[in-house]
């Protein structure tokens, strides 16, 4: 095993998501959950 020294620890990029594409994801599933909703449930405006 290698131990790694304080500067190589900061070059190791990580394979995890970004927050913005997170938000994205959750973004486009909450969109699409409307969409099924509403197509299955539609409501009137009040207007």
């Amino acid at each position: 095993m290698v131990k790694l020294n304080e500067n190589e620890l900061l070059k190791i990029n990580g394979g995890g998501l970004s927050f913005g594409i997170g938000c994205l994801i959750v973004g486009l599933v909450v969109f699409i959950i409307g969409v099924i909703d509403g197509y299955v449930r539609p409501l009137k405006c009040n207007s």
